[in-house]
């Protein structure tokens, strides 16, 4: 299943936290002009490295399907970020 929508979490120092939701779907459709771009970086580093396209393609699949239930977590002092993928 592909993700739907992405919380991100920040905790400032102060103790006061911010919350984010990014539903993935609207956010893909503003930047596939970028993921045009990086699609054919990638189709240029799979040919000058000669890796199998479906191969890596594949990969990138597997890697999509298992993002939900993701949690990332990362604090440094008394600051926090937390994502979750829904």
């Amino acid at each position: 299943m592909i993700p739907q929508l992405v919380t991100v979490r920040r905790r400032r120092p102060n103790g006061r936290g911010l919350r984010l939701y990014v539903p993935v779907l609207p956010a893909l459709l503003v930047l596939a002009p970028l993921l045009l771009l990086a699609m054919l970086v990638g189709l240029v580093a799979c040919l000058a490295t000669r890796v199998s396209l479906v191969g890596a393609l594949r990969g990138v699949g597997q890697l999509l399907w298992a993002l939900p239930g993701t949690q990332i977590e990362i604090e440094q002092g008394r600051t926090a970020v937390l994502v979750s993928v829904r």
